[in-house]
């Protein structure tokens, strides 16, 4: 459920649609995380667990149990049912039982299985997992938002919780409780303090017999809430008595079933991942070496944990997949430039050449904000260049003179990985690209506009090499993150000369892929000149009106809190509108509107749009609800929104339009989404009207298209 969750939200910005009206994404996110860990673990045996509708064991024990989370999305409700069918297609054995969850069906096989000798890995992102792991059973958490994936033992379990025993992962959630899960804990004590109780005592059992050591609110809390802490324990406790059995043959992975495969990827409309799957003999079986221990993901030796899978004659897959290259492991040369004569004379061999690589190093994501840090440039493979940039935007403009004949040259073609950023960002320094432009990234995206197309992907995916990851010069994303101006010059000399090292290398693999699929004429024609056009579009930007907006934020204040009295008025009691749990209870409990009211599987009632738009024609406090949230929604979304996006410099907002996010092939607009701004409506109107042309002597110009 924790991958269908994350399926549904990465696709939620931008939906997968197919041409039934039905929403594909977690679908698709789901079978591609599934053909990853099949294609790269090899698994010699494979369960797909799910919980079920019915309450379990825990909610009899304390009925507010996941009781805070909210309401199952409905896209979410739809997809379980066609993932399962993906999962049968796959010959993969669906794992379920009312009364317990999927943790706790894992939890027992995963015992079980080790008994019998397999090596075990886990696939989740639940950090409740950790107390099952043991000597041959591993936690996979999945990658996720760049970051790799990460197998978690017994050591690493210990250290990441500072804990001696894995089981002790238990009693740190029975003392601080899991939000997540409604499981409360001992009302004061967070990890930190739970850790050094636990360092002290041992367990909770064991802490709250020695209370007279305690002091204060501490010792209060733990007197007053022990039954509690020790209720959170069991909680958090996984099963692994549950009535199920591991059965050697039932879990044996054999390959995909391709009649039905075939069928669901065509009823889904999955064309350009079922044209790779089909093709690729990925439903061959693997045969296992003999070994005392096997894995779940194939033989695995105590000291690596890595599998190792022999396939048999007739699999197009018979070479070993090798273990990725990196910086530090291949031959290259990078090389940093400085000083007015050096650059010079890098210029006078890019001039020689037709095409080459280059990639802009900045200060940030947002490239009408980002100051240049410095640009790389690569002609041959393991071969390229950095010229670094000071902060100091006269000298930088200096350098960039120097370059303008490479960058003006309508003879070479210039290369890049989402090739518009770059083109952006020297337009803010006053170089115009000029001359055909190769962005592997799009590439990629016409290729196979399903998957993904970040550069690390498409290195590991085509050149079985592991780009040095952006976090490990300026940090994890967040408040905290550097940029590349703090970052060592010559440790950025080397991961920007890679950059476009990798991309070059990766245009020669990509070109021919275009050409067999028949798609260079949509390429060099269509796509590759929309890019100067939309970084031109994005340069502009548009100008909107803030005094109006400000006003009309007033104004939807003001409306909306007269709606909300009005609520309140007709349920004849105040509550916390903004709340489903409340909010179901005053309109099927208290008013009573329909006698046959949805519940979720948490147990409050359904009060989604769809649930409210049916009884808006026959209530009016519906009508009003649904009147409510459309005003907050204008008003946080747009209202409120757009304004703190106008660019400082500007005075203008600078949207982002992605070439490569639908896999329909439309454009799509992010930070702030224009195409998204409300015209049903009179409010969204009104706001529509606050985009307004640059001065008196423009105008704005829309086109309309009759069919």
């Amino acid at each position: 459920m924790a991958l269908i969750y994350r399926a549904h939200f990465a696709f939620s910005k931008n939906p997968r649609i197919n041409s039934k009206g039905l929403n594909t994404g977690v679908m698709l996110g789901f079978t591609n995380t599934l053909l990853e860990v099949l294609d790269k673990e090899k698994p010699t045996h494979i369960g797909v667990a799910f919980d079920t509708h019915a309450p379990t064991f825990r909610h009899e024990q304390f009925e507010a149990y996941k009781a805070n989370r909210q309401e199952q999305p409905e896209d979410i409700g739809v997809a379980i049912p066609w993932v399962k069918e993906i999962v049968k297609a796959f010959n993969i054995p669906i794992l379920e039982m009312d009364g317990y969850e999927a943790d706790d069906i894992i939890g027992t096989l995963a015992k079980q299985a080790e008994a019998e000798k397999f090596t075990v890995y886990m696939m989740t992102p639940d950090k409740d997992y950790g107390q099952l792991v043991d000597e041959h059973i591993f936690l996979y958490k999945p990658a996720f938002m760049g970051n790799g994936v990460e197998v978690m033992g017994p050591k690493q379990i210990c250290e990441k919780w500072d804990i001696e025993r894995v089981d002790q992962v238990i009693d740190i959630l029975g003392l601080m409780g899991d939000a997540v899960d409604n499981i409360p804990g001992i009302p004061g004590i967070g990890q930190k303090t739970a850790v050094k109780l636990l360092k002290q005592y041992g367990s909770v059992e064991e802490l709250i017999k020695n209370t007279d050591d305690l002091k204060g609110k501490q010792k209060e809390n733990v007197v007053n809430f022990a039954q509690q802490g020790l209720l959170s324990k069991e909680l958090a406790t996984i099963k692994v008595d549950v009535p199920v059995a591991f059965v050697d043959e039932e879990l044996q992975y054999d390959g995909f079933d391709e009649e039905k495969l075939r069928a669901l990827f065509t009823e889904l409309e999955f064309r350009t991942l079922a044209s790779r799957i089909f093709k690729d003999g990925s439903g061959k079986k693997a045969s296992i070496k003999k070994n005392d221990q096997l894995g779940l993901f194939g033989e695995s030796s105590t000291e690596s944990n890595k599998p190792s899978i022999e396939f048999e004659e007739e699999s197009v897959n018979a070479e070993p997949v090798q273990e990725a290259a990196t910086i530090h492991t291949t031959a290259h040369q990078y090389h940093k430039i400085s000083g007015k004569e050096a650059i010079q004379e890098l210029v006078s061999y890019l001039l020689l050449q037709e095409e080459l690589c280059f990639d802009t190093e900045t200060t940030s994501v947002n490239a009408m904000e980002a100051e240049l840090v410095g640009i790389s440039f690569s002609y041959l493979p393991g071969e390229a260049y950095y010229i670094p940039c000071p902060a100091d935007r006269v000298e930088t403009l200096a350098i960039l003179e120097l370059l303008k004949p490479v960058f003006e040259n309508e003879k070479i073609q210039k290369i890049g990985q989402n090739v518009k950023y770059d083109l952006l960002v020297l337009k803010n320094y006053e170089i115009e690209i000029k001359g055909g432009l190769y962005d592997t990234m799009l590439a990629h995206y016409l290729i196979e506009p399903e998957g993904k197309h970040s550069m690390d992907w498409l290195s590991e995916h085509y050149l079985n090499y592991k780009p040095v990851s952006i976090t490990e010069l300026i940090g994890k994303k967040g408040k905290n993150q550097g940029n590349m101006r703090d970052v060592d010059e010559d440790e950025v000399t080397e991961y920007a000369s890679e950059d476009a090292d990798i991309t070059l290398q990766l245009k020669e693999k990509l070109d021919p892929l275009l050409k067999s699929s028949d798609l260079e004429k949509l390429f060099y024609e269509v796509e590759n000149p929309l890019i100067q056009v939309l970084a031109d579009m994005e340069f502009e930007g548009v100008k909107i009106d803030t005094k109006s907006l400000a006003e009309m934020s007033l104004l939807l204040e003001k409306e909306s809190k007269e709606i909300e009295n009005r609520v309140y008025e007709i349920a004849g009691v105040r509550f916390n509108l903004a709340s489903p749990k409340q909010l179901g209870d005053v309109l099927f409990e208290k008013l009573k509107l329909d006698p046959k009211a949805k519940k979720t599987k948490t147990g409050q009632y359904a009060t989604g749009e769809e649930v409210l738009s049916k009884l808006a024609n026959e209530h009016e406090i519906a009508r009003a609800i649904l009147d409510f949230r459309q005003m907050v929604k204008l008003k946080s979304t747009y209202v409120d929104a757009l304004p703190t996006m106008i660019n400082s410099k500007t005075g203008k907002i600078h949207t982002t339009y992605n070439q490569f996010v639908a896999a329909t092939g439309r454009l799509s607009s992010i930070n702030p989404n224009l195409q998204n701004i409300p015209i049903r409506t009179e409010r969204g109107r009104e706001i529509r009207k606050a985009f307004v042309p640059r001065d008196e002597n423009h105008i704005l110009l829309a086109q309309i298209i009759l069919k």
